[in-house]
């Protein structure tokens, strides 16, 4: 490869370096053509696949502040550069894997965080975020559902209550009346003890005359 061409794979694969999430480097020894781009397929919006020379790898991830090991530069060397969720480019490199024992994941990193190859199978182990999300707002919805039902509770209890009040009262209005034979009888005593005190004048009045 001439020399200006070199310096813009280099200055390329440092971009997508850069640009992406994180990356996987891979051993694709054995693939074919059309496997390589089933891959790309699986993939999808997750992460881009390029075949690269490890000699261009290793400058371009240094230029771009990434120090790899030099355990994942050796054999022939695609790189999924990671664009989308994380959790998707390791299920979808895995996945590919187990179909085709002919790619190899060697291992890379994620944001900034060095993984194994170990690593990256556990990475696919975990829940996309679509799904993590999606768990998410059932759980909120069913705590907002559960927060509603505290609430409406004691309204409805009242209600009920209020209505079985009402419907009693219809059925016998001196339900509502009870507290009238209290009052009646709180005005009428003044006027019981009446006759006694005007006795006790007249006793009086009496006894002044007489004596």
């Amino acid at each position: 490869m001439a020399r200006p061409d070199k310096a813009a794979a280099v200055a390329e694969l440092a971009d997508s370096f850069r640009e992406s999430n994180g990356a996987v480097l891979t051993e694709y020894r054995g693939l074919n053509v059309k496997q390589l781009q089933d891959l790309r397929r699986a993939l999808g919006d997750a992460a881009s696949y390029a075949v690269a020379k490890n000699t261009l790898t290793k400058i371009a991830a240094r230029d771009a502040g990434l120090e790899l090991d030099e355990s994942l530069l050796t054999g022939p060397t695609a790189i999924a550069f990671i664009t989308g969720d994380p959790v998707d480019a390791a299920k979808g490199l895995r996945d590919f894997a187990k179909a085709n024992p002919a790619l190899v994941l060697k291992g890379g990193f994620l944001e900034g965080k060095t993984l194994s190859a170990d690593e990256i199978n556990k990475l696919a182990d975990l829940e996309s975020r679509e799904v993590l999300l999606a768990k998410l707002a059932g759980g909120l919805k069913a705590n907002l559902a559960k927060a509603a039902g505290l609430f409406n509770a004691p309204l409805s209890q009242a209600a009920r209550t209020i209505a079985a009040l009402q419907a009693k009262a219809e059925a016998d209005p001196s339900v509502l009346a009870a507290g009238a034979p209290a009052a009646e009888t709180a005005e009428q005593a003044p006027a019981d003890e009446a006759p006694a005190a005007e006795s006790d004048t007249e006793n009086v009045e009496t006894d002044v005359t007489e004596g």
